[in-house]
């Protein structure tokens, strides 16, 4: 069968760009996606990071749902951790209200930040911890089985939306089987255990209301272009723009020529910067989709969540309708 596509959206603010440019850029890719039958669109949370604008990743779903119809959107996540049970449960029951039918509610326990904005934030250093707890509580208020006498969230209550577990170990897939909810695996930037992760996710999945079958999510980087060699400059200029925001941070962080990066990324430190992309489909439509086919099978995946890392919005936006049409009648 053809194997559902979904779209991950980091809201990027490029070089030169404003974080009101970069919600104009995403309502596009929601619009562009939902034309072309793409089955979700999820935001991450991330915090003082200049080159990301999904930080308050509620208000950017209710922001994009407003201006699509049908499409899903949801978290893919929200650090629970950064966050009170009952708040996100309120701010998701709310869009949930709004929207019907359309949301998705994925969760994380990494900060989504360094270690002086979790600071900032007021996060305990010891809540991830808490983690399951808190994934069990905030079901619970979604249910309006609250698990606080007199407690209950208002919207919320009664709205059962679906929840994701995230992760890029295996902590993540084996909190994901023993609670039986689907579980999506950060392989487009963390590609290493991958395969265990699933693999331990569906071995020791536990049927629960939400979920009677496992249903693993795997995630990919795609850059697809009409032409191999623009696919190949843009992905690229993609990677050296990550490995510049992971060594040049701040408005005082030095600038490194394409030359410098390149050389860079040929040492250990930079090779583990380039192997975080080590899952990426690039290339013209039909190169795509043959990447894509093998990495689900050899993933076991279900649906492949998408980050397209084209630099320009005009690219990524193509890449998205390519990389559709090219695995419509694709199977696995």
């Amino acid at each position: 069968m053809t194997i559902p596509l979904s779209i991950l959206d980091l809201a990027p603010i490029a070089p030169g760009q404003t974080a009101r440019e970069s919600f104009v850029a995403s309502v596009a890719l929601a619009q562009t996606a939902e034309e072309h039958g793409y089955v979700r669109v999820w935001y991450a949370e991330h915090h003082n990071m200049p080159s990301i604008a999904s930080s308050a990743t509620s208000i950017l779903i209710g922001h994009v749902a407003a201006h699509t119809k049908t499409i899903r959107l949801g978290a893919g996540g929200v650090m629970l951790p950064n966050h009170a049970p009952l708040t996100i449960a309120e701010q998701f029951g709310t869009l949930e209200t709004l929207y019907p039918g359309r949301i998705d509610l994925g969760l994380g326990r990494a900060p989504g930040s360094d270690q002086n904005t979790m600071r900032a934030m007021r996060r305990d250093p010891m809540s991830a911890a808490q983690f399951p707890q808190n994934v069990l509580e905030l079901q619970a208020y979604l249910r309006g089985e609250s698990l606080i006498p007199g407690v209950q969230a208002v919207p919320g209550a009664g709205t059962n939306v679906p929840l994701y577990i995230l992760g890029s170990s295996l902590f993540g897939a084996q909190l994901a089987a023993a609670l039986g909810l689907p579980y999506a695996f950060a392989s487009h930037f963390a590609p290493d255990a991958l395969h265990e992760a699933i693999a331990t996710y569906r071995r020791d999945f536990e049927p629960s209301l939400q979920l009677s079958e496992p249903y693993a999510i795997a995630g990919v980087n795609v850059i697809a272009s009409d032409n191999a060699a623009d696919a190949t400059h843009q992905f690229e200029t993609a990677r050296r723009a990550r490995a510049r925001g992971m060594i040049a941070r701040g408005p005082a962080a030095p600038h490194y020529s394409d030359d410098q990066i390149d050389t860079f990324l040929t040492t250990p430190d930079g090779r583990q910067i380039a192997n975080m992309m080590k899952y990426s489909a690039v290339g013209t439509p039909a190169e795509v989709r043959r990447y894509l086919e093998g990495f689900a099978t050899s993933a076991h995946a279900d649906e492949l969540i998408v980050a397209h890392q084209s630099p320009l919005i005009a690219d990524r936006l193509l890449s998205v309708g390519l990389t559709a049409n090219a695995m419509s009648d694709a199977t696995v």
